[in-house]
């Protein structure tokens, strides 16, 4: 029985006259494979069996939202919270395959919650570099009488060794400057002064506090029960890959690593058991063909919570200043050429 939608709820929708040509576009694993059979494609099955027929060195970024240590049901399959030593043993199950499957260079993202947190660091020092927890602030859940909330989670990031990429260029956060510093000749300090505001770029931590987790108004969101945003997977795709590199997530969910890897010219595959999940996924990469828009990120940076406002007065100012040539120019000048 399909969902029936708010007139403005954007989530995607998938109708049931569409699910056996979306699943066909879907592939199977049942014998090893080469990289190119898996390249740009959806695997349809259980990672724990999948895994093994996967090629050897072959990933450039591994990033992995696996089924936390909870009880919850995911499609038609249930997944059952155990004690942290039995979790860590199903972590290294899969964790103890796919590493294999890494490159020296590549470059690993694992996202959990603080509760599984200590589970995931430990099986994860066993096969990587863990160069540092990041921490986000999702701003959701429930709010709590004898304990305080829980609205942030982990993810772990790690390298395969010590020869690897980083591109800190590529995640910088754009901010607005509210108290504004000038050198001795009145020029902004470490800050761009604009006709739509002024901004900075700042360096990015590992507390991230700009990113939402996907609501009904938009166009990414779907109906899977712990879906990450793009803008969030965008940061660990831009700051640890290059463009071509190969991105591969072995729980890939409703699709958001491989939709992201494709709309920044990435090769991708991931592999995924339930079939309505696979079938969100082929959509929304059917969609990524012609709108590549990254919610968040825009102009080469990250804005900041709450400011689409503000990235639509950039665009426009932008498109206006690009027509009379003043594009790039500083406040200042452009009323100087404009007068």
């Amino acid at each position: 029985m399909m969902k029936e939608r708010a007139p403005r709820n954007r989530t995607l929708t998938v109708l049931e006259e569409e699910k056996s040509e979306l699943m066909r576009q879907t592939v199977h694993l049942t014998a090893p494979c080469t990289v190119d059979a898996i390249g740009g494609k959806l695997i349809h099955g259980d990672s724990l069996s999948c895994l093994e027929f996967l090629p050897k060195q072959f990933i450039d970024l591994l990033i992995v939202d696996p089924p936390y240590n909870l009880s919850k049901k995911f499609g038609e399959n249930t997944f059952a919270g155990m004690d942290a030593g039995a979790y860590e043993l199903w972590l290294e199950n899969w964790i103890g395959k796919i590493s294999g499957c890494v490159k020296k260079t590549g470059a690993i993202y694992v996202c959990c919650d603080w509760q599984s947190s200590k589970s995931v660091q430990t099986v994860l020092e066993k096969h990587f570099i863990v160069r540092s927890r990041i921490t986000w602030e999702r701003e959701k859940g429930r709010g709590a009488k004898a304990n305080w909330k829980n609205c942030a989670e982990d993810i772990w990031f790690c390298t395969a060794s010590e020869d690897y990429y980083f591109n800190v260029d590529a995640v910088k956060l754009k901010r607005k400057v509210l108290a504004p510093y000038r050198d001795d000749a009145g020029d902004p300090k470490d800050w761009q002064e604009t006709v739509e505001g002024n901004y900075r770029l700042t360096h990015p931590s590992n507390l991230w506090t700009d990113i939402s987790i996907p609501f009904w108004s938009m166009p990414e969101n779907t109906d899977h029960p712990t879906q990450k945003s793009e803008k969030l997977v965008a940061k660990m795709i831009l700051a640890s890959s290059r463009p071509g590199d190969f991105v591969f997530d072995p729980f890939f969910g409703s699709g958001t690593t491989c939709v992201v890897a494709k709309k920044l010219k990435r090769t991708f595959s991931g592999i995924e058991r339930e079939p309505e999940y696979c079938q969100m996924a082929v959509k929304r990469l059917q969609r990524a063909e012609t709108n590549d828009a990254i919610q968040g990120y825009h102009d080469g940076a990250f804005w900041e919570r709450n400011s689409l406002a503000d990235q639509n007065q950039v665009k426009t100012a932008s498109n206006v200043a690009g027509s009379t040539g003043l594009c790039n120019a500083p406040r200042r000048q452009q009323r100087a050429n404009s007068i």
